[in-house]
């Protein structure tokens, strides 16, 4: 049993979620992804520092950015190796700009604009 709304899941028995107060479901929908399964990502940026793994990932989070980050788990193994921030081609642009309203503390642009 899941809640709809925050997903959390039950164990049966259970017919509502403490949360939420909504009626559970038997199971969730599926989730699909707008990004084409081909598309090419790009390197924009790389940094040293774990608290801007979390202003960048919130950031384009909320901007609706497809990207993922090269070597974030690592950070906490071999902290000496940079994470690397990867986005889909299409959203590099949009995701620069939205990476500059924000306050990082250490990290090297890589992207630059072709234009």
């Amino acid at each position: 049993m899941f809640c709809p709304r925050c997903k959390a899941e039950y164990r049966a028995g259970y017919t509502r979620c403490a949360d939420c107060n909504l009626p559970l479901i038997d199971s969730l929908p599926v989730e699909k992804y707008d990004i084409d399964p081909d598309a090419k990502f790009i390197k924009i940026l790389e940094t040293d520092d774990i608290t801007d793994i979390v202003l960048i990932k919130s950031t384009l989070n909320a901007g609706s950015i497809h990207y993922f980050i090269k070597g974030e788990v690592m950070k906490f193994i071999r902290p000496v190796d940079p994470a690397i921030l990867m986005v889909a081609e299409e959203d590099a642009e949009k995701a620069v700009e939205l990476l500059k309203r924000v306050k990082l503390n250490y990290f090297r642009l890589i992207f630059r604009n072709q234009r």
